[in-house]
């Protein structure tokens, strides 16, 4: 009998939402990045998590910790940087609860400790990365990493080595051109040629989700099957379009599911990660997808983790549990 893999590790940035209201002329700080909220919702699931990241050596750095501490995170390979600041990122957000990412907060280093995920520090732990690697089903990442030179290295040393290990990899497209502009090592590139570098990451996808836009941008259609057929694995493609019916390309099923919804918006910052924590947190109990109803079950749960979250300010804060999300369902007949 083989090992039972059911863990979930998430790479990436862990940083600050700085919440802009004007007309409150309201700014209220919460914990966020992609990987980071995607790592809550999926503990807050009862799924087995890890994040692996750096922060800074700050008062931010230190509630992160606690954060992953109080929901049982596995935080074993979190670093923690000395020398640079945890990441504030300003976003605007507007009536519907729409947000924009306008900039950050200033820092007179110019670097972050989120770009400062050091792969000698990781080669050091390799003992530590492979006990974990062993029970791990998926890993999850964006693309932001890609974007400074240390976490660059960082991210395909750790996805290379998971090869080894049968780890299916999930990707999160999450384009921010503001983390592109503001980047040292990417801000003289051009966009087509910063595209180029995301494409070819992209090769490491089992899964992929991208928004309706990030599939134009990046592949000039929003069919997730010619998307597939363009990548090197031939991915499993998810493509969420804001309230609109979401796309999806899974295990040679293709179809449309509607998003049901009737409640007030009010922040819908980590919207998309708490979907994709929602959409993990079931598959990671399947041995195989057999037929479409299935899959738009899944991503109807998914959809109502991502809308619940919605509900309050703060991507991490106010997340949904299995209870509240089955609750909502049920008084939509779904």
């Amino acid at each position: 009998m083989g090992i039972l893999k059911s863990k979930v590790i998430c790479i990436g940035e862990a940083l600050v939402d700085e919440i802009i209201d004007k007309s409150k002329d309201e700014y209220i700080h919460y914990l966020g990045g992609a990987p980071a909220n995607v790592a809550c919702t999926l503990s807050n699931l009862s799924v087995d998590t890890a994040f692996i990241g750096c922060v800074g050596n700050d008062d931010y750095g230190q509630l992160f910790i606690k954060k992953f501490e109080k929901i049982k995170i596995d935080h074993n390979l979190l670093q923690i940087s000395k020398k640079f600041p945890t990441r504030i990122v300003q976003v605007e957000k507007n009536q519907k609860g729409d947000r924009v990412f306008v900039g950050f907060q200033n820092n007179s280093s110019k670097n972050y400790a989120d770009e400062m995920l050091d792969v000698a520090e990781l080669t050091k732990k390799q003992h530590t990365l492979k006990a974990m690697y062993i029970y791990t089903k998926y890993i999850v990442v964006g693309t932001l990493f890609l974007s400074s030179s240390n976490t660059s290295e960082s991210i395909y040393y750790l996805l290379n080595y998971a090869q080894k290990f049968n780890i299916k990899i999930i990707i999160d497209v999450n384009w921010r051109d503001i983390f592109w502009d503001n980047s040292i090592l990417m801000r003289d590139k051009t966009r087509e040629e910063q595209n180029k570098i995301i494409k070819h990451f992209l090769g490491f996808a089992n899964l992929l989700k991208l928004s309706k836009e990030e599939a134009i941008q990046f592949f000039r259609t929003d069919d997730p099957i010619q998307i597939s057929c363009s990548l090197q694995k031939k991915p499993d493609v998810i493509i969420t379009d804001g309230p609109e019916p979401i796309a999806w390309y899974v295990s040679g099923f293709v179809g449309l599911t509607k998003i049901v919804n009737t409640l007030p918006i009010v922040d819908t910052t980590g919207a998309g990660d708490a979907f994709l924590g929602g959409l993990i947190s079931k598959l990671i109990y399947l041995d195989e997808v057999t037929d479409e109803n299935q899959i738009s079950q899944i991503i109807q749960y998914a959809s109502a983790c991502g809308l619940l979250n919605c509900l309050s300010q703060g991507a991490i804060d106010n997340l949904p549990n299995d209870k509240n999300i089955q609750a909502y369902l049920e008084t939509k007949g779904l």
